[in-house]
């Protein structure tokens, strides 16, 4: 324990993931947060007609496994992140469980940063998203 890091420094090679159900809500949900009304999320035969083959959420949907397994798990509460360089492979949609999973490659001892790779894969294996990011973990007064 230190006063950088007061619950203990991440190590390098530590991971977390977690899981999620991705539902057709979801798309109603993030288009009242954002405003995308992208035809690609809502209209079914334009869908099928793309490359996509199909009704797709929001990019947004997909990265915010991320956002929980970053502020949850590793580095942990009160983690945000301070840059983010992701590509988006493949498309998820509704009925499809995401996997967002982060690996620590590296670790600041004198400010509470930490560099991540990201990734978010489909219940099929398929990687949907990759990347990495840098976060910013501020204590907390619990």
């Amino acid at each position: 324990m230190t006063d950088v890091w007061p619950k203990g420094m991440p190590a390098v090679g530590q991971r977390a993931s977690r899981s999620r159900l991705v539902e057709a809500g979801d798309i109603e949900r993030f288009t009242a947060i954002s405003g995308d009304r992208n035809p690609l999320h809502y209209d079914e035969a334009l869908a099928r007609a793309t490359r996509f083959g199909g009704i797709v959420v929001q990019g947004g949907i997909t990265s915010a496994i991320l956002n929980a397994v970053v502020a949850e798990d590793l580095p942990g509460p009160g983690t945000v992140f301070l840059q983010v360089n992701w590509s988006f492979k493949a498309p998820v949609r509704p009925g499809d469980t995401i996997t967002g999973e982060v690996e620590v490659t590296k670790v600041r001892a004198d400010k509470p940063i930490t560099e991540l790779t990201t990734r978010v894969v489909r219940d099929d294996g398929t990687v949907a998203l990759e990347g990495t990011a840098v976060c910013y973990t501020m204590p907390l007064g619990r």
